[in-house]
């Protein structure tokens, strides 16, 4: 959330009041009474077609309606992407009800097919496995027939994190003080579960990019987005994560299941790579208090491995040690002299953390890195990154990139006829700079920055804003569940993906942003006019509705900006 709508002032009962907003807002979104009340749309199914059948087959003409549904012509069927890509004159075709929790990268079916050319030693099956596009379905998730969320789910979930982070506070300042403090800004939390870690930040104004790899039957990643929490799915494993070097100040691990002393502690040195100089490491698991079985032997392992890096334990109280990763580059040159450590080769910082294997290595942080002293928030949110400068953006256009994106957003809520309550889980797919998450830091929403690998990478730079985000190809499917944004911002992205090739079509980029945007959710797209003509075009076959209204863009010339919404519908 914005910092000043969560500021410093917030006490442990603010934080018990943002826990039971956002408690009301998952609650009230399968009650169907927070966003809206509008008739709901239905596609009909036969007899014949059941939940318990995926082959199944059938059409909305044979069947019958109480008062008050309406039907649309879409089928239901189980359809794959074939080429060339043709949607149906009936609208596009509907997945059967056993595909309401379809998410293309995170299959468990496909993942099995790969099982044999998969490393299991290290997990790899956990890691995102893209389907070839003639093996993805073409056709629009549903929602589930019947959704239930105890309302008494959360707060057991929660009991405790607030004492727990006081904790944190108290053993990283010496007992002088809390996170912030402590220079935290942006936490990476492995393993999250379902968040409660990142909820009881919020108050601390502290931003948390939460992640855990997709469950067999817990969903913890779907229950924190459905609380309103940024997490996306991801696993530690085989490859470095989606997230640019030096982009956090600490990196928590509460139980989260990671065999850190495993390899030669390769995933240690991943979490090197993530962390700012001098950022934290919070490790809250058995081998740090319990003195049994295999215990003591991994803790050994673990002060080895994070000593090679030179990184100090600087506390361990409780069930918890927490290490800083010292910016000690003569220690690093002496361990690696003494061939404790591998020193990687020469690394391109411009090119995104995206399908890199690890590295049994560290990096060196340059002169200029260690000079650079980030501000905390919300001065942060107008740093203008040194990275920016090679990029090719001047402190002048970083300057208009923001105040454009303040005004846009004030027109956008007003072209969704909405309230700012009535948005929580927010996606810029193109975020560029990072201007439209900065407009919305007085919104109580968050924001997942998303800069697609196929332009400038700018990701790092916002982060240095304070803000999180994360690289992705949208020839692929995004990690996430169905139903987990509120807002889809596409500002010129499309435009990179039209000459894409198979996987990358616009037809694929609004199927996918159909699956991740809750029913009633809306997509806000700018682009060149030939791409926005095509999606008015195709958008009712989506289930979408569409409006078409005139704004300026930053050349200050009019454009053609789609506000559309997804209809609320159900399998009936």
């Amino acid at each position: 959330m914005g910092g000043s709508v969560l500021g410093s002032a917030f006490d442990l009962r603010s934080g018990q009041m943002i826990m039971a907003a956002l408690l009301l807002m998952a609650g009230s979104f399968y009650a169907g009474t927070l966003f809206g009340n509008k008739a709901p749309l239905y596609v009909p199914r036969t007899l014949s077609d059941s939940s318990s059948n995926p082959n199944s087959t059938s059409s909305s003409s044979s069947a019958h309606y109480s008062s008050g549904l309406s039907a649309f012509p879409n089928k239901v069927e189980l359809t794959y992407r074939k080429a060339p890509l043709v949607i149906p004159e009936s609208g596009m075709d509907v997945c059967p009800l056993t595909f309401n929790e379809y998410i293309p990268c995170h299959d468990v079916n496909y993942v099995k097919e790969l099982l044999p050319t998969l490393n299991l030693s290290r997990r790899e099956e956990l890691e995102r496995h893209c389907p070839p596009p003639e093996k993805r379905l073409f056709c629009l998730v549903p929602p589930p027939e019947v959704v239930v969320v105890p309302w008494w789910w959360y707060s057991l979930q929660a009991r405790g994190a607030a004492e727990y982070i006081e904790r944190l506070g108290n053993m990283t300042t010496n007992e002088a003080g809390d996170l912030r403090s402590a220079g935290v800004v942006q936490v990476l939390d492995v393993g999250c579960g379902v968040a409660s870690f990142s909820a009881y930040l919020l108050p601390l104004g502290i931003q948390t990019m939460s992640f855990a790899p997709k469950d067999g039957h817990e969903n913890q990643i779907q229950f924190a987005l459905e609380r309103g929490i940024g997490a996306m799915i991801a696993a530690i494993a085989t490859k470095q994560l989606p997230y640019p070097s030096s982009s956090f100040e600490m990196v928590h691990c509460s139980r989260c299941r990671v065999d850190w002393h495993e390899n030669d502690g390769i995933l240690l040195k991943e979490l090197n790579r993530l962390l700012r100089p001098n950022g934290y490491f919070v490790y809250s698991a058995p081998p740090a208090y319990k003195k049994d079985k295999e215990f003591p032997m991994i803790w050994d392992k673990l002060v080895n491995l994070t000593g090679a890096m030179c990184w100090k334990l600087i506390a361990k109280k409780v069930q918890t040690a927490i290490w800083i990763k010292q910016n000690d580059q003569s220690c690093l040159q002496r361990n690696v002299e003494e061939k404790l450590l591998n020193l990687c080769e020469t690394t391109d910082e411009s090119k995104p953390s995206w399908n890199v294997p690890l590295q049994n290595c560290i990096s060196l942080s340059t002169a200029e890195a260690d000079s650079e002293k980030l501000p905390p928030r919300p001065e942060r949110l107008s740093l203008y990154s040194k990275s920016l400068g090679k990029l090719g953006f001047s402190q002048e256009e970083f300057a208009s990139d923001t105040i454009f994106w303040q005004e846009q957003v004030q027109r956008y809520w007003e072209l969704m006829k909405i309230n700012e309550a009535e948005i929580r889980n927010v996606m810029d797919m193109n975020a560029v700079l990072g201007g439209f998450a900065v407009a919305l830091n007085t919104f109580p929403v968050w924001v997942m920055n998303v800069v697609p690998i196929s332009t400038s990478n700018t990701l790092s730079a916002i982060y240095d804003r304070g803000l999180v985000g994360t690289f992705h190809d949208w020839c692929e499917p995004f990690s996430t569940y169905p139903r987990t944004y509120d807002l889809l911002h596409a500002n010129n992205l499309l435009a990179y993906y039209k000459s894409g090739g198979e996987g990358c079509l616009l037809e694929d980029i609004i199927l996918e942003m159909d699956r991740i945007l809750r029913p009633e959710g809306f997509i806000i797209i700018r682009d060149e006019e030939s791409t926005i003509q095509r999606i008015r075009d195709i958008a009712p076959k989506f289930l979408w509705e569409v409006e078409s209204h005139m704004l300026e863009n930053k050349e200050k010339k009019l454009e053609n900006v789609l506000v559309c919404q997804k209809k609320f519908w159900a399998i009936v």
